[in-house]
Formats: C-alpha cells, structure tokens, sequence
C-alpha cells in the first residue's frame, strides 16, 4: 500500500497527471466538428452567428436601460440609457432582420481589412527588417478588403460564416493537440 503524503500523485486534493484529459479532447473533437459544419453551410452560420450577437446586443441594451433607470445617483445615467436603447435597436435589427446583420458585420470585416492593410503598409515603411512581408501583408488585406466588397451582398450571408467556421476549426484542432499532451503528462493548455 502506498503512503498518500509521500507520493504527490497521490495525495487529496491532488488531480492525477492528464486528468482531465479526454473533456478537453471532446471539447476539441466537436469545436473542430462545428468548424467544418460552417465551412459546409456557411448561410446557417452566418445566420446563426448573426443571431447570438444579436440577442448579446439585446441583452447588453436592456441591462444599460435598468442601470440607467434605476441606478439612482451617477451622472452617467442618460449615457446609460442612449447606448441602451441604441443596442436594443440594432440587436432587434439582428435578430429580426439576420440579413441586414450580416451585412453590417461583413462590412465592419471589410473595413477592419482595408484599414489593418493601410496601416501594416504604413508601418512597414518605417521597418528595418520585414518590410516586404509587412508591405505583402498590408496589400494583401487590402485586396481581401475589396474582394469582400466586390461580392457583397453573396459575400455577406457567408462570410461570417467562413470566420466562425475558421474559429471553431482551429480552436477545435488546438484543443485536440493540447488534450493528447496533456494525456502524456503536459500541463493542459501549456504552451
């Protein structure tokens, strides 16, 4: 029999070296499941994805107009209402009208696009080492920027899709990995 306070594997309280393990490789196993699901009907994850945000902003307007109304004694009281009404809006706008959600969101990506590309461009001028990938880097989200608009309004009902499924895909095969060496003996999620 062996004695719990001179092995550390052991002891209370302790968890066992790659316990664990296969709640981490599920967890993999289906976010890498979902991934491929959106790759393979990226309308419906776009369309679902525009309904979680939709319902997060619903849920963020409806508490900023409680703790405007009732939260007695801020100056930030009418703020609190204005940006609650605000995110109920657009939310309601989400939920009610997906489409018009999901081409608001591929518009913010294609901005984000143009945008981060002018400004690795910009920055890669003032490089000494990597200012070629820099400058390739910015183009190149300049070009995805304008495909985005260029196909829009196709590219709105799948692109967000194609991003979650991105996401979900490589989170998913990240869990997998750390779950397989967290069952060799690797501390779960190390780096």
């Amino acid at each position: 029999m062996t004695d719990a306070s001179q092995d550390p594997q052991m002891s209370i309280g302790t968890p066992r070296v790659g316990s664990g393990w296969g709640w981490i490789l599920g967890y993999g196993i289906l976010s890498a499941a979902i991934g491929v699901a959106a790759f393979v009907w990226p309308f419906s994850a776009t369309l679902a994805a525009t309904l979680v945000i939709g319902a997060c902003f619903i849920a963020a307007g409806i508490v900023s107009i409680g703790a405007g109304i009732f939260g007695q004694g801020h100056e930030g009281r009418g703020y609190a209402i204005g940006f609650g009404l605000l995110s109920l809006f657009i939310g309601l706008i989400m939920a009610f009208e997906p489409a018009t959600g999901a081409l608001s969101l591929t518009l913010l990506v294609a901005v984000w696009l143009g945008l981060r590309g002018i400004l690795e461009i910009v920055w890669g001028r003032r490089m000494r080492r990597g200012r070629g990938a820099m400058f390739a880097l910015g183009a190149l989200n300049i070009v995805l920027a304008l495909v985005v608009l260029a196909t829009l309004p196709w590219s709105a009902l799948t692109l967000p899709g194609y991003i979650l499924g991105l996401s979900f895909l490589f989170g998913g095969i990240t869990a997998i990995v750390s779950a397989l060496n967290h069952k060799k003996g690797a501390d779960a999620f190390a780096l």
